[in-house]
């Protein structure tokens, strides 16, 4: 016989809600079509139209859908004077039908902003009740007496069965079953709290035992994890038979070391069992110790090998980022990932990047400063700046001219390529009458400049051709373009740290310099500035270091910017904020470089 019965899986039938939703549609189509003729009329001749009333609307849509440029067919009461053009009423019936769309959608989305957020807030005040209220919802836990703790570890005799402890007590886990319910050997001794009596056992009851019984619920529980894991028959299983015992408590094996045992202790005297400090809790749950190592900052390879490691310090660098490279391919697959942290700035004085938006950097800038000015000539040098010890007196002539040079530059507003003008022996002594002459020059340059101008002449022209060498490449066209900066570029550097920004410097890789150094000098003297900046910045912080810090990734850094302070870097960067990563093809590179061993 068939079921009969009411059963809502076997409903037929349209739903109620498009049955309304069509009639819905249907009636405002119908006020849409009424409204956009009475209108059209009005904006056409001045009043509504006589005999267009609502309830003749339907029969007017229907004359209008076989025939859409004919409104007197469809109002065949309205006189057709009084009627508009097609194109009028077409035209309010869409806009209206347009506006209707506009109105529908933003306020289901109001609605639906609200109900999310009144969902949210009743969600909420249901956490902060549960808060309190899911401590009246648990059991109490029993109270357990010490004799019961020492003979049984918190465990109940069931009086229906024929062994003891064979039940655990309420809101006890039911790991320790496979330890309660296992039989004793015959003959084997037991001891107080379940532990095994070895041949040398006194008297049970023994000073210290009650402290001991606290902590044997945990003990105990550990050792019944080992026994459940690994079963009957596996190694170290004792074959005891589970359950049915006659005993009062139940002790491990004769002869396996306990819980408590010295075997398990160790040389140190503490339980295995309990948690060491800063690996985990009591409860088993392993948390990891603090590192206390430092990343590595020093790696060798090939650029094959060094670029997987760029790329990836340079995606992993939480703040602003400072990128030395040769290798286009870094800052083509960073740029996207980097652009959504902050700015990204492109100084790429030999055109190595195919991009437009380059930055353009001045040498002189912030030079007004004498300390600055003598950072600066000591960065433009570093590259071509002779290593042996007779030539000292050189190099510091050069970077006595160089500086006095910078300085003049910077008060006057000269351009960079100036420079290049004065060390080629051009009016040389004009920078000596502008560190005279202008209000805001240092005093006692001028006569330091005239100095070295003056001294002796094989000094004063190695010094001189130490300068252009390290000036050499403004005589191309694109890195004097890039030295001459303008208003937003300026600003772009001054602030990209603070947005979490990321500049990239990409240079050519040059392994002799010292004759060729190309825009090397120009790449080393902004990396030192935007290093020497972040110093500035952590100094005056008020714990002495950048927060976010200002990740600093050196690839080929020998071959494109050599820092002169890169051990000093690296030595103090991750102190002050400055976490720095050295990639370099090989150890005799950076010997070569830097004679100070480079800390690892």
């Amino acid at each position: 016989m068939r079921d009969r019965r009411y059963r809502p899986e076997e409903e037929r039938g349209i739903p109620d809600g498009l049955l309304v939703g069509l009639l819905a549609f249907l009636l405002g189509l119908t006020l849409l079509v009424w409204t956009a003729t009475g209108l059209a009329g009005v904006l056409s001749h001045g009043a509504w139209p006589t005999g267009v009333a609502f309830t003749n609307t339907p029969l007017a849509m229907r004359a209008l859908a076989s025939k859409p440029h004919d409104l007197a067919s469809a109002w065949p009461e309205t006189p057709p004077a009084e009627l508009s053009g097609y194109g009028l009423f077409w035209g309010l019936a869409i806009g209206e039908l347009m506006i209707l769309v506009v109105l529908t959608i933003f306020t289901l989305g109001t609605l639906a902003r609200w109900r999310a957020v009144r969902r949210s807030k009743t969600a909420g005040s249901d956490r902060a009740s549960g808060a309190y209220g899911g401590y009246a919802q648990q059991p109490a836990p029993r109270p357990e007496s010490r004799h019961g703790e020492r003979s049984g570890a918190g465990w109940e005799q069931d009086t229906g069965s024929s062994g003891a402890y064979a039940t655990p007590a309420p809101g006890r886990p039911a790991a320790r079953d496979a330890y309660a319910g296992s039989a004793q050997q015959p003959g084997a001794p037991t001891a107080v709290g379940g532990e095994a009596a070895g041949p040398n056992t006194g008297n049970p009851q023994q000073p210290g035992a009650h402290a001991q019984s606290g902590t044997h619920g945990a003990r105990t529980e550990a050792y019944a994890g080992t026994a459940e894991q690994r079963g009957p028959g596996a190694p170290g299983d004792t074959g005891w038979p589970a359950g049915g015992g006659s005993g009062a408590a139940v002790s491990p094996p004769h002869g396996a070391a306990g819980p408590d045992s010295p075997a398990e202790q160790g040389a140190s005297g503490r339980n295995p069992h309990a948690p060491s400090p800063g690996t985990g809790t009591a409860t088993g749950t392993n948390v990891p110790a603090p590192r206390t190592t430092r990343p590595a900052r020093l790696l060798y390879g090939d650029p094959a090998t060094r670029r997987p490691s760029t790329v990836q310090a340079v995606l992993d660098a939480q703040g602003p980022a400072l990128v030395v490279t040769s290798d286009p391919t870094v800052w083509a697959e960073t740029k996207d990932a980097r652009a959504k942290l902050g700015p990204v700035l492109v100084y790429d004085p030999g055109h190595l990047c195919d991009t437009p938006a380059r930055l353009h950097w001045s040498p002189t800038a912030h030079c007004e400063d004498p300390a600055t000015a003598q950072e600066r000539a000591t960065a433009l040098l570093a590259p071509v700046r002779p290593r042996a010890l007779l030539d000292a007196a050189m190099a510091d002539a050069a970077e006595t001219l160089l500086r006095c040079w910078l300085h003049a530059a910077a008060v006057d507003g000269r351009p960079f390529k100036q420079l290049h003008r004065w060390a080629q022996g051009g009016s040389a002594h004009d920078a000596v009458r502008i560190l005279r002459t202008h209000p805001k020059a240092t005093s006692g340059l001028a006569g330091l400049l005239e100095s070295a101008l003056t001294a002796h002449p094989e000094r004063r022209e190695i010094a001189q051709q130490l300068v252009v060498r390290a000036l050499s490449s403004l005589s191309s066209i694109h890195i004097r373009e890039a030295c001459t900066p303008n208003r937003a570029d300026s600003l772009s550097l001054e602030s990209f740290v603070n947005e979490g920004g990321t500049l990239y410097l990409v240079g050519e890789s040059i392994e002799d310099p010292r004759t060729h150094p190309g825009a090397m000098p120009l790449l080393t003297a902004l990396a030192s500035d935007v290093v020497e900046h972040g110093r500035r910045m952590a100094a005056r912080s008020s714990d002495g270091r950048l927060d976010p810090p200002m990740t600093l990734v050196l690839d080929d850094v020998a071959a494109v910017a050599p820092l002169p302070r890169l051990p000093e870097l690296l030595a103090t960067g991750q102190d002050q904020g400055l976490p720095t990563l050295v990639l370099l093809r090989s150890a005799e590179q950076a010997r070569a470089r830097w004679p100070e061993p480079l800390p690892q």
